[in-house]
């Protein structure tokens, strides 16, 4: 509760908690933070999902590779949308990617990229447009 300051009419707030200690800190360990999107990311067969939506979607693909349906499954390539640039200045700015999570030749012979979507960022749209822009490619999304 907030100390009220007689003189001054002003409403003190209450004293800050003291600070942990180191072995505070050691003995008991913050919880794992949630994702920002609360996808869950999982492991199968030693390789890492950001979501179950992604791990459901590499088995469905991975059985279209075994139906030869598809061919060169790939997962996680990424694309160069801004190569790296020096300033007047003299200073670097880095390279811009674009990491797609499947990438496949399908019946007809066409490269498709393919990104599986929960929520569609506004970063992740800016990088669709330069796909399409700079590589000509055009990425299929797949709704969580």
């Amino acid at each position: 509760m907030k100390a009220v300051d007689a003189t001054l009419g002003l409403k003190q707030a209450a004293p800050l908690p003291a600070r942990p200690s180191l072995t505070d800190w050691r003995d008991h360990p913050r919880q794992k933070r949630h994702e920002k999107y609360s996808n869950v990311r999982c492991e199968f067969e030693g390789q890492k999902f950001d979501s179950k939506a992604e791990l459901k979607r590499w088995l469905d693909l991975r059985l279209l590779l075994r139906a030869r349906e598809i061919t060169n499954l790939e997962r996680q390539v990424s694309f160069e949308l801004v190569p790296k640039t020096t300033r007047p200045s003299g200073g670097v700015e880095r390279a811009v990617h674009y990491i797609a999570d499947f990438v496949y030749t399908d019946r007809r012979g066409l490269r498709v990229v393919e990104d599986v979507k929960g929520a569609a960022t506004p970063e992740y749209r800016l990088k669709r447009k330069l796909m399409l822009h700079v590589h000509g490619i055009e990425i299929r999304e797949i709704k969580a």
